[in-house]
């Protein structure tokens, strides 16, 4: 597939923007976790461009092989915390509030076991950014692989 507009270029300012932000969230929540919702949030939205590019990062930040193969399957893993599966129970429904539109109180009452009002509040924002990059990458076609060796990624043996 060609890409359709390479976008990055034509609004670098923004994209810094967004990127300083998410290195902030990733900061605070820590790149586990971080990484294990950027990659389930890009699963559900069909984004292969930052599908590629957040299991990439996660390798380089030692996150194991085995806990990425399972991210689509969170629920019949035993790979993650229950802190971990709370976050991606919450990613799957942020992400999915167009076809809900809400978040149920039970859902919402099991995540907030896990998560002080700050932290959720920052995982939420972190999900919405994730979301942001899978439209801008989806919308057009933006080639996984092409921005490795920009990003460093292209040292992650696969």
């Amino acid at each position: 597939m060609k890409q359709r507009i390479n976008y990055g270029p034509m609004i670098q300012d923004q994209v810094a923007k967004i990127a300083q932000m998410g290195n902030a969230l990733e900061e605070s929540l820590g790149a586990s976790l971080f990484s294990l919702v950027h990659c389930r949030v890009s699963q559900l939205n069909g984004c292969a461009f930052c599908l590629d590019m957040d299991v990439k990062k996660a390798r380089l930040r030692g996150e194991r092989d085995l806990r990425m193969y399972h991210i689509s399957v969170w629920r019949e893993s035993n790979l993650f915390s229950d802190r971990e599966r709370a976050a991606l129970e919450w990613a799957e429904a942020v992400t999915k509030i167009g076809n809900t539109q809400e978040i149920s109180d039970e859902i919402f009452g099991r995540v907030r076991e896990h998560f002080a009002e700050k932290d959720l509040v920052e995982l939420t924002l972190a999900i919405s950014l994730v979301n942001v990059w899978n439209r801008l990458a989806v919308s057009f076609r933006a080639v996984p692989g092409s921005l490795d060796a920009y990003f460093g990624l292209d040292k992650v043996k696969i």
